[in-house]
C-alpha cells in the first residue's frame, strides 16, 4: 500500500493532476509510471482541444521592464473565470511568459506558443497542460515588447487587469511610470494631434456642426453657416485635447497637461501601449451558481 501511495504522490507531483485521476491512470497503465504520464498528457491535450473554442474574457496582464530600462514586455493572458485567473498556477504561467517575451525576440503569437518555456516544454504545451488541470480555456491573447537603446522604457500595472508600456525619448523611470499611470486611467487614443487622421477630424467636425445646427433649430435661434463653422472649429480643439496624450490634463495635476509636463523634463513620449483584460471580447453572462456548478462538473 505504501508503494502505491508513493507512486500516486509522485504522479501528482509530476502532472499536477488530482488524486483520483492519478489512481485511475496508474491502474490503467498497470502501475507503469511513464505510461500513465503519457496517457494523461494525451488525455489532457484532448481536453484542451475541446475547450479551445470557449470564450476566455477574464485573466491578467503581466508586465516586466529590464533593470536598465532598455527592454519592456507586456502580455495579456485570458481564462474563462476570475477564479482561475487568481490561482497560483495561472499567475506563475503569466509571469513565465512575460519573462520569456522580455528576454527574447518573438514576433508573433504563433512564435510565442512554439517558444520553449523550459528545456522540455513549449509555451503552448504548458498552456494546454494548464487547461487540462484547471478545466478552463486559457489563451495568450496578445503581447508587446519595447526595446530602446536610451533605456526610456517604463510600465504600470493597475491591479492585475490593466497594463501600460511607455517609451520616453530619454531614461526617466519616475516620469515614465507617471505617464503610464495616466494612460491606464485616462485612455488616450494617441500621443499628439498630428497622430489623428484627417478623416477622423473631418468626421467629428461634421458631427459637431450638425449638433450645433440642430440645437439652434430647436431653440429657434438658427446660426449662420460661418458661425457654425467657427464654433465647430473651436470644439474640435477641445475634442483633440481630450483624446491625445499630450493634450490631456495630467491625472496627478490637472493644472498642467501631459505634453507640458514631459516637455518640462526635457524629453518626449515616443509611444505607449495599453492592455485591459477582456476589452473587445463579448462575454457570456452566467449567474454565480451556474459558474460554481461548471467548476464542480469540470
Amino acid at each position: 500500500m505504501s508503494s502505491i501511495a508513493a507512486m500516486v504522490k509522485e504522479l501528482r507531483e509530476r502532472t499536477g493532476s488530482g488524486l483520483l485521476e492519478c489512481k485511475k491512470a496508474l491502474a490503467a497503465a498497470d502501475g507503469d509510471m511513464e505510461t500513465a504520464i503519457e496517457n494523461m498528457r494525451k488525455a489532457g491535450l484532448a481536453k484542451a482541444d475541446k475547450k479551445s473554442s470557449r470564450i476566455a474574457a477574464e485573466g491578467i496582464v503581466g508586465v516586466k521592464v529590464s533593470a536598465d530600462g532598455t527592454s519592456a514586455a507586456m502580455v495579456d493572458v485570458n481564462s474563462e473565470t476570475d477564479f482561475v485567473a487568481k490561482g497560483e498556477d495561472f499567475i506563475a504561467f503569466v509571469n513565465d511568459v512575460t519573462e520569456l517575451v522580455l528576454n527574447n525576440d518573438i514576433d508573433s503569437n504563433e512564435a510565442l506558443l512554439a517558444a520553449s518555456l523550459t528545456s522540455d516544454e513549449t509555451v503552448d504545451g504548458k498552456r494546454r497542460s494548464l487547461i487540462a488541470k484547471l478545466g478552463e480555456n486559457i489563451s495568450i491573447r496578445r503581447f508587446e515588447k519595447y526595446t530602446s537603446a536610451t533605456g526610456g522604457n517604463a510600465c504600470y500595472l493597475h491591479g492585475s487587469t490593466i497594463g501600460v508600456l511607455v517609451e520616453l525619448a530619454d531614461n526617466n523611470p519616475a516620469l515614465g511610470k507617471d505617464i503610464a499611470m495616466h494612460v491606464a486611467a485616462i485612455k488616450p487614443q494617441c500621443i499628439a494631434e498630428a497622430d489623428v487622421s484627417a478623416d477622423v477630424i473631418a468626421k467629428e467636425k461634421e458631427i459637431i456642426a450638425g449638433r450645433i445646427k440642430t440645437e439652434g433649430e430647436e431653440s429657434g435661434k438658427v446660426k449662420p453657416d460661418e458661425i457654425i463653422e467657427k464654433m465647430a472649429t473651436g470644439r474640435i480643439k477641445k475634442f483633440l485635447s481630450e483624446i491625445t496624450l499630450n493634450g490631456q490634463a495630467f491625472v496627478k495635476d490637472d493644472k498642467t497637461t501631459v505634453g507640458a509636463l514631459v516637455k518640462s523634463k526635457g524629453t518626449s513620449v515616443v509611444r505607449f501601449t495599453r492592455f485591459e483584460v477582456g476589452e473587445g471580447i463579448e462575454k457570456v453572462e452566467e449567474d454565480f451558481a451556474a459558474e460554481v456548478m461548471a467548476q464542480v462538473n469540470a
